[in-house]
């Protein structure tokens, strides 16, 4: 295993323009090789710096964005007595609707005419076949590059809870309450614990840790202390923080700033812009 490289930038807004400036390096070189460049995305607070210095660098560069991939790793999903379903993508919540939003329309009204993402070149696991999402990512040889979020509280990733099987792989899941309060601050709207959904579905720590070539989790903001703590130090797995499955990808790196009090203000920050 390697051990996880840690950043701290000065901002978020820094650490999102370094990583922006990785991918868009990523998506030339595969656009140069004839290649699909399949970017690993969550949804949320975490990454939101980097979507948005993303489409900054595709307009400076006028970069064609036509074989790129935007893989999400998960949704909530609803029963309706008989079968699970994605949530409805006009819901506040709904991570369809954030990637439509917040990822791919930026980027695509950033590129050049003609050279955006295609629709179909939106995943989302699909609750009535989970296991179709891993022979996807299969077939299109892994992801790029996979963005990780941590969960405040209790280091879930993607959706998996604390204690998730180290095997697993893309399923729907039962949401652990500290997931949903969690998610009271990534989407604001809800009003209570009530209104967050009881399930997910998630790509699990297996398919990170063997789909992903290069792996970055961000942290940043005062929110994330916790988070930074037990992942800067791990060397595999620990099933009580499931975000520590970054230990164990490829090329991993913890990305986090100086506002994160278990980094501190000594912390001499990344040069990287």
């Amino acid at each position: 295993m390697t051990a996880i490289e840690v950043k701290v930038f000065s901002d978020a807004k820094s650490l999102g323009s370094a990583l922006a400036q990785e991918i868009i390096d990523g998506i030339d070189l595969a656009a140069a090789d004839g290649k699909d460049y399949v970017l690993g995305c969550p949804g949320g607070r975490s990454p939101r710096t980097t979507y948005l210095a993303l489409a900054a660098l595709v307009r400076q560069r006028a970069t064609d964005l036509s074989h790129v991939v935007i893989a999400m790793m998960d949704d909530y999903v609803v029963s309706d007595g008989k079968t699970m379903r994605s949530v409805d993508p006009s819901s506040h919540f709904s991570v369809m609707a954030f990637a439509q939003n917040e990822i791919v329309a930026p980027l695509n009204s950033a590129a050049p005419k003609g050279c955006g993402i295609s629709a179909d070149r939106l995943w989302l696991p699909d609750p009535s076949d989970p296991s179709a999402y891993e022979r996807k990512l299969e077939d299109a040889g892994g992801i790029d590059l996979f963005i990780l979020a941590s969960g405040d509280s209790d280091g879930h990733v993607a959706f998996n809870p604390p204690g998730s099987d180290p095997s697993s792989r893309t399923r729907i899941i039962e949401l652990a309450e500290s997931t949903r309060r969690d998610n009271l601050n990534t989407f604001p709207e809800f009003k209570s614990l009530d209104e967050v959904p009881l399930y997910g579905i998630s790509v699990g720590l297996a398919t990170i840790r063997e789909f992903s070539h290069r792996t970055v989790l961000l942290a940043p903001g005062p929110s994330k202390a916790q988070a930074v703590m037990r992942i800067k130090s791990a060397t595999e797995l620990d099933p009580a923080w499931p975000a520590t499955i970054l230990a164990e990808c490829q090329k991993p790196s913890l990305y986090t700033d100086q506002s994160t009090p278990s980094i501190g203000s000594s912390e001499k920050p990344s040069t990287t812009t």
